[in-house]
């Protein structure tokens, strides 16, 4: 774990403060854009594939632990191996095939769309060479966590539960079953970190899978996840948890580019998002802190008798 960066915020106004702290997050990212960690981590993550929405909700369902994904020869260029018995998880990938067809007296070759089922493998599933990576887990522990956990699980949309998570993902929000999943045994810093990211999603990106496609939110993976993860720098930030290892190299990756574009686009909904989150929070703490001055009241003379 990196030295601690929290920010020295100037402002008092809830707003500007928000305002502050993600444009430190911008700042962090664009930063690491600028490094070599991040250009050999940019070499190998092109080679993997950018699923659609659908082929997202779909890897969910069968793998929500699920966060790189790719064939068996693509892992063997990798120096990884689909360790033995491992079963795939099934997407659809286009294939589409050339048809002669006449057209005014012409013919003319023509590309015809089909699709079919193919397997993939989660990078869990396999063992092998290292990936690079450029997001380091968060290790501490915090003072406050229990106070702040007991506070998140009020803010939280959904219930929380704590799993022996199939596949390399710290957590996630199950759409389909309403529910947030955090796996087992992580540090509280990093507990704590994963599951404002994940209660992000459950209030931003719920989906009603009874409705048709043309009706549902129509967002990418990409901004998905850079808007999940800045809400959760901005929430920790705010109660004195830095998660700038973690963060700035988790946006990057799930990034476009170097212009941000996603987090750029997005920080209207990251700051209402985070002062949401932020001003509930805040609320149950205090009343904490009054239940637990109240019971001080009561057993401070009960002791002096």
């Amino acid at each position: 774990m990196g030295e601690q960066n929290i920010i020295e915020l100037q402002s008092e106004k809830t707003a500007d403060r928000l305002k502050e702290i993600t444009d430190r997050l911008e700042q962090g990212v664009t930063e690491l854009f600028e490094s070599e960690r991040y250009k050999e981590y940019l070499r190998v993550m092109a080679r993997f594939h950018n699923y659609s929405f659908n082929n997202t909700l779909l890897i969910a369902m069968q793998c929500p632990g699920a966060t790189r994904l790719a064939g068996f020869q693509t892992w063997k260029k990798f120096g990884r191996y689909v360790k033995k018995g491992e079963k795939g998880i099934k997407v659809i990938a286009p294939t589409p095939y050339k048809k002669i067809i006449e057209k005014d007296g012409k013919e003319q070759e023509v590309l015809v769309p089909r699709y079919k089922v193919v397997s993939t493998y989660d990078l869990s599933q396999t063992e092998g060479k290292p990936l690079p990576t450029i997001a380091t887990p968060l290790m501490g522990s915090m003072d406050t966590f229990n106070d702040i956990y007991a506070a998140l699980e009020q803010v939280s949309p959904v219930p929380i539960a704590f799993e022996d998570i199939s596949g390399s993902a710290y957590g996630y929000y199950s759409p389909s079953e309403k529910r947030i999943a955090i796996r087992e045994g992580l540090s509280e810093q990093q507990t704590l970190k994963t599951l404002v990211h994940e209660i992000s999603h459950a209030k931003l990106h719920d989906v009603d899978l009874s409705k048709p496609k043309d009706e549902r939110p129509d967002i990418d993976k990409r901004t998905m996840e850079c808007q999940a993860e800045s809400v959760a720098f901005t929430v920790c930030q705010h109660f004195g948890l830095d998660t700038s290892d973690y963060s700035f190299g988790y946006v990057a990756g799930w990034s476009s580019g170097k212009e941000l574009k996603e987090l750029r686009s997005s920080l209207e909904v990251i700051r209402n998002t985070a002062a949401d989150i932020i001003d509930s929070v805040d609320g149950y703490l205090h009343e904490l802190r009054q239940q637990h001055e109240a019971e001080e009241e009561i057993i401070g003379p009960a002791l002096a008798m």
